[in-house]
């Protein structure tokens, strides 16, 4: 693995589980030259707005200055992404989806073009060939149960934008199952290639 873009999403600080986790899955896959670039969307993106999209359908040579600034942090999100083999994304399950934060990168992330584009028999990923590795913590919410909205969500996100090889690690249910939840997720992660 040469290169890992780093995701965390928990509005916790140190005692995130899904901070942990997903820190543990980078030490396992990284090697001694892998470089890792970690963005933290916990504290909010700026969401999607009209001024955004203009300037998405405005080529970029012909774009204002006001246009290339409205689009620097996706044109950035969407550079990460491009330059990373592997995503490794923590992400704990709120309310039965996502963290507001992660919706919001996932938006800037969609981008015409650049990580996705239209043909004739619908839209195409264009990131292929990238792993991710998704630590999903949740202190009620089983895993894959039918009120999980968010990793079905995932899953289909990230396919839409080409990457199709994804491993979820899970500690659920946490409130319940405790220390047992996270135990499984860390032999989960030992075992990974």
């Amino acid at each position: 693995m040469n290169h890992i873009l780093h995701i965390d999403a928990s509005g916790r600080g140190k005692p995130s589980v899904s901070r942990a986790l997903s820190n543990e899955i980078v030490q396992k896959i990284s090697g001694k030259k892998t470089r890792v670039t970690y963005r933290d969307v916990s504290q909010g993106l700026p969401f999607v707005d009209e001024q955004m999209i203009n300037a998405y359908y405005t080529q970029k040579a012909e774009r204002s200055e006001e246009q290339h600034q409205a689009v620097a942090l996706s044109d950035s999100i969407v550079e990460e992404l491009i330059a990373a083999d592997a995503i490794v994304i923590g992400l704990p399950i709120y309310n039965f989806s996502m963290p507001a934060g992660f919706k919001t990168w996932s938006d800037l992330a969609a981008r015409v073009g650049e990580t996705f584009k239209y043909t004739e028999k619908g839209p195409i990923g264009l990131l292929n060939g990238k792993k991710a590795y998704v630590a999903v913590t949740s202190g009620g919410t089983k895993v894959g149960s039918e009120i999980d909205f968010l990793t079905p969500w995932l899953r289909h996100f990230l396919s839409f934008i080409g990457i199709n090889n994804v491993e979820i690690i899970q500690a659920e249910a946490i409130n319940r199952a405790g220390d047992k939840a996270i135990e499984e997720a860390r032999m989960s992660i030992a075992l990974l290639q």
